[in-house]
């Protein structure tokens, strides 16, 4: 497979002398850990359907990536190959990415909501060599859907099954083959390593917008991320990790999989987020640090109220994907004693702003962070000029983890000559540098010339006490051009809600009449991407549709 990641060679001399490439792959991580805490219990991964606990020193992940290493070869898998995985939080996930890496190929993570539809897609994009999916996995036989795909895709090779009963079982074709006995295929392990520049990451981006695009990233994009957005939390070899969030999200795959190994610390894996479960965990292991998005967050201190249970050893919740309600934060603070992080970033580059502990808990709901070392952000209007603080614009990006470009797309890779990439958000930044999304570029509402603080509304409208989700989306009008529309889905499905009410609510929180919807649509579900974020791009066509139909 050959990787078009233009945007990596011409920042690359500038990146090293600012020190901001450090030349670290995950395989020098966890020799690392291994040379100093060869013992230390390193990855704990928790299977909600059997309620097994399983459990990997440094050396036993050395080992038995290794071993999966040496499975892989077997396979035919060679530098460059693609391996792609669609599984959920589970050990096998984080083996299988350094055993990528040991022989040289390329991980490509894919959710395991993830259907026939998105995976043709993906899998055939990506030339997929081995797909590695779950027999089973909440009631869905991905088995199933893996072999039908093999038969439709021509790169395709190998299905490996973790739990398969056939010869292409996860256990006997990557680990229990024996070939580690041979000390001539060990040491042969080491010739075609993943590189820093190497690509060593294909994820497809969510589609919020339409057909995903593969981000491409290498392992220097990776840790000029990872390192500073470590210190910037104070993390350490002594924080015990809890990751519920997906793994074959960039979230999960960056602080869940890569940095638990580069801290040397230990990282606990929950495959379905349920809270009475995570408690449990996070008491078992004295979890200090997660990060999740903020549902996640609103269950742990409902349960912990209700139920009377203690997290004595949480001390930091980072939350990213949407604005927190100021009184989670508050409540989070008084029921959990948790410190909560805002934090703002993108698959194509992990985190790009968070704020920071010693901040004042008002940050947190009132703004999506800081610049990371490494990061530079402005906002610029239409024609690319700085917007004065304050004044809402396209939010730019320069940063040391930018990825390398969208495969087999560089027309879509947005990003200028002097390296700044057009996140396609509209934000504005205040004196002090801490920005605040306040809507997507496609989002942006504009009713009579006026643009409507979309993102701004939406937050007021999760602290209605009826309201469990909400979008506000764009309509045409003859007269105004565009309207809007909230769109919600209740708490309580037997409950009404009119717009008056929505109206009302707004007003009491001294939102201007301009700013305020006009059409109320109250539905069961949202259509949304895998890793939790609202299509738009459907909800206006939906909209569209409706309003066609009864004209």
């Amino acid at each position: 497979m050959e990787f078009d990641a233009i945007l990596l060679a011409p920042r690359k001399a500038r990146m090293l002398q600012q020190g901001l490439w450090l030349n670290r792959t995950i395989l020098q991580s966890l020799e690392d850990a291994v040379a100093s805490s060869p013992e230390k219990q390193a990855l704990v991964s928790f299977r909600t359907e059997t309620k097994q606990h399983i459990s990997f020193s440094y050396q036993d992940i050395l080992d038995t990536s290794n071993k999966i290493a040496l499975g892989l070869k077997q396979l035919g898998v060679t530098q460059n190959d693609v391996v792609s995985c669609q599984l959920p939080n589970w050990w096998e996930f984080t083996l299988l990415y350094i055993a990528c890496c040991r022989i040289g190929a390329v991980l490509n993570p894919l959710m395991p909501i993830f259907r026939e539809r998105e995976l043709e897609f993906m899998l055939s994009h990506a030339e997929s060599k081995i797909f590695i999916v779950p027999k089973k996995y909440r009631n869905f036989d991905h088995e199933e859907l893996a072999n039908k795909l093999k038969a439709k895709i021509g790169t395709l090779e190998h299905v490996i099954v973790i739990d398969g009963l056939g010869e292409n079982n996860f256990d006997q074709s990557l680990v229990n083959h024996g070939l580690e006995k041979d000390e001539h295929l060990l040491q042969a392990l080491t010739l075609h390593h993943t590189r820093p520049d190497d690509i060593t990451q294909v994820i497809f981006t969510s589609g919020t917008t339409g057909e995903p695009k593969g981000v491409m990233h290498s392992s220097n994009t990776l840790y000029a991320n990872i390192i500073p957005y470590a210190k910037r939390l104070r993390l350490s070899e002594n924080d015990i990790i809890l990751m519920a969030s997906p793994m074959a999200h960039q979230t999960g795959f960056m602080y869940g999989l890569i940095m638990p190994i580069e801290l040397k610390a230990k990282i606990v894996l929950q495959d379905v987020w349920e809270v009475s479960q995570a408690i449990d965990l996070i008491q078992q292991h004295q979890v200090s640090f997660t990060m999740a998005s903020t549902p996640f967050l609103n269950d742990l201190a409902n349960t912990v109220a209700e139920k009377q249970r203690q997290v004595n050893s949480l001390k930091t919740f980072l939350c990213a994907g949407a604005p927190i309600p100021s009184p989670l934060v508050q409540k989070a603070r008084e029921i959990l004693g948790v410190k909560v992080i805002s934090a703002w970033g993108m698959t194509e580059c992990g985190a790009v702003t968070l704020t920071k502990p010693e901040d004042e808990e008002e940050r947190s709901f009132n703004t999506d962070g800081i610049d990371l070392p490494g990061v530079e952000t402005k906002i610029v209007d239409r024609d690319g000029n700085e917007k004065p603080v304050n004044e809402a614009g396209r939010l730019m990006i320069r940063t040391c983890s930018n990825f390398g470009g969208y495969l087999k797309r560089p027309h879509l890779n947005d990003t200028d000559s002097e390296d700044w990439f057009d996140t396609g958000d509209i934000a504005y930044k205040d004196e002090q540098g801490y920005i605040r999304i306040s809507g997507r570029k496609k989002d942006v509402i504009i009713r009579g010339g006026e643009n409507i603080p979309v993102a701004e509304i939406e937050s007021l409208l999760y602290q209605h006490p009826a309201i469990a989700i909400v979008a506000l989306v764009a309509y045409p009008d003859e007269r105004m051009g565009e309207k809007a529309c909230a769109i919600v889905k209740l708490k309580d499905p037997t409950q009404t809600l009119q717009l008056f009410e929505i109206v009302d609510f707004l007003k009491s929180h001294q939102m201007a009449n301009q700013y305020l919807p006009e059409r109320l649509e109250v539905w069961d579900e949202i259509p949304m991407t895998p890793s939790g974020k609202i299509q738009k791009f459907k909800l206006r066509e939906m909209i569209v549709a409706k309003l066609k139909q009864f004209s």
